[in-house]
């Protein structure tokens, strides 16, 4: 095309037009005005016209117009390439975030007071040694509870980010509430900022964790390291803000215990319902348990298949305290079966990579070790609906009353009906789960690293 030819002569450092201007000449008024475009993201559009043999760069009006300010301000605090290289959730949830950090920031002033006055600042009586000795205790505990933590729940953040990152700033909160709680009682000040240390050690690593966990659901052009240094780039600019606040709130609190507590209750309250709103704009499209538990149900009650937008809105952020099957996957070939016996029932109708049974009030899966990840999304789904049959409460769904018959036969003939189920309905529903937009080449199901290899043979 002409503008093209025009473009490539200038990007080569040709020093002449002739040839493309013999074309051009050639041309309408209306489309010799405008022969180049060119467009950064969604943002902003450029034309150039050719005017008295000058190269005009303008702004089209289709590109919308935006002030050089606003401009400046994007580019600092957001991503590169917004909004096409992020999620479509991002800006809602970073609002949202933005509001929580704020108000945390603020309460984050309120509980560094009381903890600063706890240790003796402004007491003639208090010593440097004493003060010293507490806070180091209070860091020697946190760091111990960071570690425990992270070794004991790790593997499950990645899994339930949206609720780790919510649980997390609870804690937070509480953990700031015993610390503005502590000087009160000076007796047990010590214990009571170590306890605080600890949820604060915890909050540090979920609250970590997750927020990676959503920062690369958020980076769609594998812009990570941008989307991450962007949030943090907003994050300080809270502080700063709640800074600036936090001067003119000290000298206002600092000898009225009412006031303290009237303002930290009213920033906690904010911050959690800006947390709460936070996690539930999320919308994720890589499948943990409880979305897929939710998928899968809702496929054996009408054949349908709901969008990441639904199941996401359907999946709980709080702690859930309900009667359930627990579900193990990955799990050590002896935790299934314990002998030969049991071992021909668990391959009775079976031609999968994995092993499924029920021992001991859970539903495990035994997988190998050439597993796809379409094979471990078809266990856990094949493990839902044991869990679902196992319950009490008989399953609603009429698909399933296979499974709930087969039950008074024992597990393992259950377990044979499940795969033939399983079968059946698999298949459709993953070709449903990829039209509709999940993600079906990684998942977030919790499974631990056991596999079997089943060609290996005993001597």
């Amino acid at each position: 095309m002409v503008w093209n030819s025009c473009w490539l002569c200038l990007v080569r450092g040709g020093t002449s037009l002739r040839r493309p201007l013999q074309r051009f000449r050639g041309m309408d008024t209306e489309d010799r005005a405008l022969f180049v475009t060119e467009r950064y993201g969604s943002q902003e559009e450029w034309g150039y016209r050719l005017k008295e043999g000058q190269l005009v760069r303008e702004r089209r009006e289709a590109g919308g117009r935006s002030s050089s300010l606003l401009s400046l301000f994007k580019s600092v605090f957001l991503p590169q390439g917004y909004p096409d290289s992020v999620s479509k959730d991002y800006l809602e949830y970073q609002f949202w975030d933005t509001v929580q950090a704020f108000s945390s920031s603020l309460s984050g002033t309120l509980s560094t007071q009381a903890s600063l006055r706890g240790v003796g600042v402004g007491n003639k009586e208090a010593t440097v040694a004493a003060a010293t000795v507490t806070w180091l205790l209070r860091d020697g505990t946190g760091m111990l509870g960071r570690i425990l933590f992270a070794w004991v729940k790790g593997s499950k953040l990645d899994c339930d980010a949206k609720k780790w990152r919510l649980v997390a700033d609870v804690l937070n909160d509480i953990a700031m509430f015993m610390e503005i709680l502590a000087p009160i009682f000076p007796a047990f000040f010590t214990v009571i900022v170590c306890v605080a240390g600890i949820f604060k050690s915890i909050v540090g690593v979920a609250g970590g964790a997750t927020r990676a966990a959503l920062t690369l659901h958020q980076a769609r052009r594998d812009n990570m390291a941008d989307v991450s240094a962007k949030d943090g780039s907003q994050e300080t600019l809270v502080n700063l803000a709640g800074l600036v606040v936090s001067l003119a709130l000290i000298p206002l609190v600092t000898d009225s215990a009412l006031l303290t507590f009237t303002l930290f209750f009213f920033f906690t309250i904010l911050h959690l319902v800006a947390n709460y709103r936070a996690v539930r704009s999320v919308v994720m499209e890589t499948l943990n348990e409880t979305r897929l538990s939710i998928l899968i149900l809702q496929y054996l009650t009408d054949g349908q298949i709901l969008s990441p937008t639904e199941a996401n809105r359907r999946e709980p952020v709080l702690p859930e305290f309900k009667k359930k099957v627990p579900i193990k996957l990955g799990v050590r070939l002896e935790e299934l079966v314990n002998g030969l016996e049991e071992l021909k029932l668990a391959l009775k109708n079976n031609r999968e990579p994995y092993l499924i049974g029920v021992k001991n009030g859970c539903v495990c899966v035994c997988l190998d070790q050439n597993v796809s990840v379409s094979e471990e999304i078809k266990a856990a789904c094949q493990a839902v609906c044991l869990s679902r049959v196992l319950l009490p409460v008989p399953p609603p769904e009429g698909v399933l009353k296979t499974l709930s018959s087969a039950r008074s036969r024992g597990p393992w003939e259950m377990v044979s009906e499940s795969h033939k189920l399983i079968g059946q309905i698999f298949p459709p529903f993953l070709d449903g789960l990829r039209a509709h937009g999940w993600r079906t080449d990684r998942t977030l199901l919790d499974s631990d690293e056991w596999r079997v290899d089943w060609g290996k043979k005993s001597d």
